[in-house]
């Protein structure tokens, strides 16, 4: 069984690996730098679906089994499907995954349910309940407009501060092996600074990402160079600048290894996203995607991989709330033996 380190972190001592990954993406995220490590990227926002809701379901959908299919299995073969996504009742995933007839945890982290769901899956594995697991979670630029902001018809104007939400979905599924394990877990606090501004989500979440990263090297007895990358799943420019500053007031110079997935997916300066890209499907796509063939081809061989939420609701925000962030880490390291 895992060793726990602090209150917040477990070390799995049973091998728990990712065997295979898949990301979909959408026609923006197409367009920015890291279109050739997507499996999907769609020619528009439909995908042959009615509405944009139904096309999230299919994402998730699609990616979950593409990535069943990279590992050479079958829908039967797996145990649990952890899926959740940024809308109400979490829909993508429900409606998505329906059909599969795969027994379905629905979760929910807001953009960190990526990381949430690896966390969750790595712990069943750890404890002896399935020899695989899927997990996947997905964002819409659309849907997220229609729930959270402005109908798009309304072109309202964003402020610096806004981010693009990513139209994606990425799934893994975790496995006894492969070449990617999945060492550490730290599960986040809800931490709340009082941030009320909802076109601030990076600033509003970066305290999170911070007391988790703090924690995580408190607890293992880890520093920063310890790692090959620090990555963070949505935080932005904004964000990025912010958690950097926070942890070096806590002794952690993090700005020579740390990328954030929200300044990554896009070219900022030139797709006029702001502040950059946000949503569950964020890190989703870009670590099944990006992260793990750059892991594969050697660049970096252990990375602190960070999923970052904003735990709002129009319902919250109409009633003068505040952002609360959440932010969970899994260590990922790659193994060459199993390549």
């Amino acid at each position: 069984m895992g060793r726990q380190l602090g209150k917040q972190t477990v070390e799995l001592e049973s091998e728990v690996y990712i065997t295979s990954s898949a990301s979909i993406v959408g026609q923006k995220e197409g367009e920015g730098p890291l279109r050739e490590y997507f499996d999907v990227v769609l020619k528009d926002a439909e995908w042959g679906e009615e509405t944009w809701e139904k096309t999230e379901s299919k994402m998730q959908r699609e990616a979950v089994r593409l990535a069943i299919s990279k590992a050479n299995l079958e829908n039967k073969d797996i145990r649990y499907v952890l899926g959740g996504d940024l809308l109400n009742q979490c829909i993508g995933a429900g409606f998505g995954l329906r059909e599969l007839n795969i027994p379905f945890f629905g979760i929910y982290g807001a953009c960190s349910t990526m990381i949430e769901g690896i966390s969750l899956g790595s712990m069943i594995m750890e404890g002896g309940f399935a020899d695989y697991i899927s997990a996947v979670t997905s964002s819409h630029f659309c849907t997220a407009e229609r729930q959270y902001r402005m109908p798009l018809e309304y072109g309202g104007q964003r402020t610096p501060t806004a981010q693009w939400t990513v139209t994606g979905a990425g799934s893994v599924v975790l496995s006894k092996s492969g070449d990617i394990r999945v060492t550490h877990i730290t599960t986040g606090k809800i931490v709340d600074m009082g941030v009320k501004d909802a076109n601030n989500m990076g600033g509003a979440m970066a305290p999170s990402a911070a007391d988790t990263i703090c924690t995580h090297f408190r607890d293992t007895g880890r520093k920063p160079k310890d790692y090959d990358l620090i990555l963070t799943g949505d935080l932005g420019m904004v964000g990025s600048s912010v958690l950097i500053d926070l942890m070096s007031r806590e002794g952690y110079d993090i700005k020579d290894n740390y990328l954030d997935c929200g300044c990554l997916i896009y070219d900022i300066e030139g797709q006029d996203v702001h502040a950059g890209g946000s949503g569950c499907g964020c890190i989703a796509s870009v670590l099944t995607g990006y992260i793990f063939d750059q892991m594969r081809k050697g660049k970096w061989k252990k990375i602190l991989a960070v999923g970052t939420g904003a735990l709002l609701s129009t319902t919250s925000s109409l009633q003068g709330e505040s952002v609360p962030g959440i932010a969970h880490g899994v260590v990922l390291c790659y193994n060459e033996k199993e390549k």
